[in-house]
């Protein structure tokens, strides 16, 4: 089995938007949340051990009681940036990365979700699914072939919003054959193949 990562870009309606910004601001304020109470407890206690990812996740539900704001964002967005906020702080202590540092508004932003019961599908060539979403529009392009682990949604400097849904599927071997295939670079949308299938082309999108 392996992982791919297949990147689409998404188009939201507004009260999608909506969501999404409340999403990334409650993913942000847990990761700078957690992020200084790292600090502080170092600062008193210079023995004081790293709370982990799983330790987090159980302050975040004390958090989520003093915040009740908190609720209206996908919950595992929410522990993916306690795990992200972790692993940082691995990498960091293995003199890999710089210190973590507080997120801003001010850049792109992203957050993690994770595929439970269903609440990540693709249901055809221009939609999916997508937890506190619900059935979001993206245009045609590769799509995700596979088991769905998770997605990231990300919204970049330009104002687009994409995701990276990364899959699980079977490392399979095509047999070589003699066969040959040609194609036609249609003018408007499509690679034609002598085979009868059809390709989409990726255009340079505008900003």
């Amino acid at each position: 089995m392996v992982l791919k990562a297949v990147k689409m870009r998404i188009y939201p309606n507004s009260a999608q938007r909506n969501q999404l910004w409340q999403t990334f601001g409650c993913v942000r304020f847990v990761w700078n949340r957690m992020l200084n109470m790292q600090i502080e407890r170092r600062k008193n206690n210079p023995e004081a051990k790293f709370v982990n990812a799983f330790g987090m996740n159980n302050l975040l539900k004390q958090l989520k009681v003093e915040y009740p704001w908190l609720k209206q964002a996908e919950s595992t967005a929410l522990q993916s940036a306690n795990r992200n906020l972790a692993d940082a702080f691995q990498r960091f202590f293995k003199g890999q990365n710089k210190f973590p540092r507080l997120k801003s508004r001010k850049y792109s932003q992203s957050y993690n979700s994770k595929y439970v019961n269903g609440n990540i599908k693709v249901l055809d060539c221009h939609h999916i699914k997508l937890p506190k979403l619900g059935i979001v529009y993206f245009r045609a392009g590769r799509l995700p072939m596979g088991k769905i682990k998770n997605v990231t949604v990300r919204l970049n400097v330009a104002g687009q919003y994409y995701i990276t849904v990364l899959v699980e599927s079977e490392n399979q071997t095509l047999p070589k054959t003699s066969k040959y295939i040609g194609g036609d670079l249609g003018l408007k949308s499509l690679l034609n193949l002598s085979d009868g299938c059809k390709e989409p082309i990726n255009h340079f999108e505008d900003k």
